[in-house]
């Protein structure tokens, strides 16, 4: 027996079948989202669950880039990057959950220890 072929020798016709699959799938989790939606208490134990493994899961990541970076920020040491995340934190906490001035504060602080340490 000879294997079962698709159409999709030609790499035009592959690109639409993968972005035809691609947004099936996306659609359809969608689509789940929206029907559940309504079902679903926003105040109820799994939603409050969902949002402590979420915060959990961005607090192991920006951990894990602080202490374990790549690239460019391995360049700065340990002690500048602990010094910049403390400052941004503290500029979260005294003006009252103000992301935007903290991040600005600790992306700042980047650049400057980057300079400091030859990198600029």
């Amino acid at each position: 027996m000879e294997p079962i072929t698709i159409l999709v020798d030609q790499p035009i016709l592959w690109g639409w079948v993968v972005l035809i699959l691609a947004s099936l799938g996306t659609y359809l989790w969608r689509g789940l989202g929206v029907l559940l939606s309504g079902k679903i208490s926003q105040d109820g134990p799994l939603f409050r669950w969902i949002t402590c493994v979420t915060y959990a899961m961005v607090a192991a990541l920006v951990v894990r880039i602080i202490v374990l970076p790549v690239g460019a920020l391995s360049q700065i040491s340990l002690t500048y990057r602990l010094i910049a995340v403390g400052a941004a934190l503290a500029v979260m906490v005294l003006r009252k959950n103000a992301l935007v001035p903290a991040l600005t504060t600790g992306t700042l602080l980047m650049v400057i220890f980057g300079v400091l340490e030859g990198l600029g």
